[in-house]
């Protein structure tokens, strides 16, 4: 079966988790990635961040982020190796790297640079705060960008200090809308056979992944309709809210319009129960004025959830169509039946670790799907092959191994 981007050719020269994972859902599709690293200096993700079982198991965050790619080994920092990459350059279709700005220019390997060589070229720059202002050439890894894109600031209680989601939020949300990015530079080029900079930040991603709620405080002056970003529980609605069940399990509810939803969630409350609730009618208008009084409901809705199990609340809200899950952990996620007839876990038999499993591929082609068909490679694993692919002949690949400019240095 042909995949998607089968014949794109991609030179991954990024590192740990915005830009790697960016490349490697070009290669979920077909795309030919090659992840280019120094032999002086690997991407810090195979060694610095080791999520291991057991020393020298597997390496989960390397393995996800650079899933179908092959590795080379190559000196960009001497004229050898720069000659090398340019002749890559010249035959590949994109190019994605996330160095600090102004290491581009200093490596002679800028947009600049390699688009007067290959006008056709998607070069796709990852960065931490983008490309202009005083603070483009900071370094910042994901939680710095959960800090100053708005995340840390409107997640958790308001009793609580400032709360980061989990590490690598900013880094995957910009990877995909890099990878966006890239496609539709892509879909343009086929239209009119121009290569383009693509570029995008973890500021931007974050900033983006808040759109609607940051665009209603510049209209509004207020959080989601609120004066303050973060509102305790006990001031939210009671129909769009989280309740501990009898069983310790939580259970959210999500019903966004309670004149709709307060009927048929009382009749719920009052089989399960026995108890009518207070007031008959909810509105929006109620809880704004009403606070003491919601504060009431939501403190009584949590005992009367305490009663019952969550899979007990689970049953009773869906026999009337009302909008309730319970917050599983991985464990639950990974046995979750959804999960499985969706095929969002799938198994991949590792030639090193043996059968693993792992995420699939993030969206679903159904004629050209993607698939995890290899794993991150070994460090500079396809030097000689991939050079032949180019057009170099062995006695080119043997000289520039005797001279130390590609493969591991002795």
């Amino acid at each position: 079966m042909a995949e998607a981007l089968e014949g794109i050719r991609v030179l991954d020269l990024t590192h740990w988790q915005q830009g790697p994972v960016a490349a490697a859902m070009l290669g979920d599709w077909g795309a030919d990635v090659i992840k280019v690293e120094s032999p002086d200096l690997p991407d810090a993700g195979r060694s610095m961040v080791r999520y291991e079982t057991k020393p020298g198991g597997v390496n989960a965050y390397f393995e996800m982020h650079n899933r179908n790619k092959r590795g080379i080994a190559l000196d960009l920092k001497g004229e050898a190796g720069l000659q090398v990459f340019y002749r890559l350059a010249r035959q590949a279709d994109v190019l994605v790297q996330n160095f600090r700005p102004g290491v581009s220019e200093r490596l002679k390997i800028s947009y600049e640079t390699i688009s007067a060589l290959n006008p056709r070229l998607i070069y796709c720059t990852a960065s931490a705060f983008g490309l202009q202002g005083p603070d483009a050439g900071l370094p910042a890894l994901d939680p710095l960008a959960q800090a100053r894109g708005g995340i840390m600031s409107v997640t958790g209680e308001p009793e609580t200090p400032p709360t980061r989601t989990f590490n690598g939020f900013a880094d995957q949300v910009s990877a995909f809308l890099l990878a966006f990015g890239i496609m539709l530079a892509l879909f343009h080029r086929e239209r009119s056979g121009q290569g383009q900079l693509v570029d995008g930040s973890l500021l931007q991603a974050m900033l983006s992944v808040q759109s609607f709620n940051i665009s209603s405080f510049l209209m509004t002056g207020l959080y989601g309709g609120a004066p303050i970003p973060r509102i305790s529980r006990k001031l939210t609605s009671p129909l769009w809210n989280h309740y501990r069940a009898q069983d310790n399990k939580w259970v959210m509810l999500t019903m966004a319009q309670p004149g709709r939803y307060w009927p048929p969630f009382r009749e719920t409350m009052r089989e399960a129960s026995g108890e009518n609730l207070q007031p008959e009618e909810m509105s929006i208008e109620w809880m704004m004025r009403r606070p003491g009084e919601l504060m009431q409901l939501v403190a009584r809705l949590d005992e009367l959830f305490a009663t019952k199990p969550a899979a007990e609340w689970l049953r009773l809200f869906r026999e009337r169509d009302l909008l309730i899950e319970v917050v599983q952990g991985y464990a639950d996620i990974t046995n979750d039946p959804q999960v499985q007839a969706n095929r969002m876990i799938t198994r991949f038999d590792h030639p090193g670790y043996g059968p693993l499993d792992m995420i699939n591929v993030a969206v679903n082609l159904h004629e050209t799907p993607g698939a995890i068909r290899r794993p991150a490679p070994e460090f500079g694993q396809h030097s000689e092959e991939v050079l032949l692919e180019y057009g170099f002949s062995w006695e080119e690949i043997e000289g520039l191994r005797q001279a130390g400019v590609i493969g591991l240095r002795v």
